[in-house]
């Protein structure tokens, strides 16, 4: 059976990881997602994470890694993820 998403997307599930005050901010540091983009990935890390009004606030000022890949620029919808793929969240540090 395939599923897919609102984008018409194939569902994959995988990890996201989170570092620095991405991850004090979610509470936890790593959470499995089902998601066809990378968009869709975070939409569902920000529902998950409503209760903490910061956590959305520190995704907008991250970087993130698909499977090792700079995301970059990139539009988020555009972004497909890989079954058993991870997503590393990257806050700004310093010196970075």
């Amino acid at each position: 059976m395939v599923v897919s998403s609102r984008a018409g997307g194939t569902i994959r599930s995988g990890t996201i990881r989170y570092w620095a005050a991405a991850k004090a901010e979610a509470g936890v540091a790593e959470e499995p997602y089902r998601a066809a983009t990378l968009a869709e990935a975070l939409e569902q890390a920000r529902a998950r994470h409503a209760d903490r009004p910061r956590f959305s606030r520190v995704l907008g000022h991250c970087s993130f890694l698909v499977d090792g890949d700079p995301v970059g620029g990139r539009d988020h919808a555009s972004v497909q993820l890989a079954e058993g793929g991870t997503v590393e969240v990257l806050p700004p540090f310093a010196g970075g």
